[in-house]
């Protein structure tokens, strides 16, 4: 796979971008292992820019690694600055399939608690699950399945 090439602009824009990060995977003494290279495949899946820490002291090695892993990654090769390597892929677009049957998600309420008059309310800020329900008093409840009459389980 070719390797992606930036303009200086990018690169500029990927440096900038990559300043906060922190390592994610780290290589040690046995090198470019086909598991590290594995978790560096998913890092770059999972954010797409990333860093790389190498801990051997050798500059030939670790630039010889650093062009090996964006030709073998179809990456970018963005920076490499004294023991941090930085690679960009773009990230591949997630599919996801509708689902009809899906229920509501969670959703946040605010409930206030009233105390004394003249007081300010409590606000209390509340996470409410698709199966869950605030009653008046502001607990929450799981929803329970609707009770049937005995004649109509026996009919079923």
């Amino acid at each position: 796979m070719p390797q992606i090439e930036l303009t200086t602009a990018e690169r500029r824009e990927r440096r900038a971008d990559a300043h906060h990060l922190d390592p994610v995977v780290l290589v040690g003494s046995d090198g470019l292992t086909p598991a590290v290279r594995k978790e560096i495949d998913a890092a770059l899946n999972a954010h797409g820019l990333i860093k790389i820490r190498v801990f051997g002291d050798d500059r030939a090695a670790r630039e010889a690694m650093f062009q090996q892993l964006a030709e073998e990654l179809n990456a970018a090769a963005v920076q490499h600055i004294g023991k941090l390597l930085v690679l960009w892929r773009p990230q591949p677009d997630k599919v996801r399939a509708v689902d009809e049957d899906r229920k509501p998600g969670p959703r946040d309420v605010k409930v206030l608690k009233f105390g004394r008059p003249g007081q300010r309310p409590e606000v209390k800020q509340l996470r409410v699950l698709g199966n869950q329900r605030l009653t008046a008093g502001g607990q929450i409840k799981r929803a329970k399945p609707k009770q049937k009459s005995v004649k109509k389980r026996q009919g079923d």
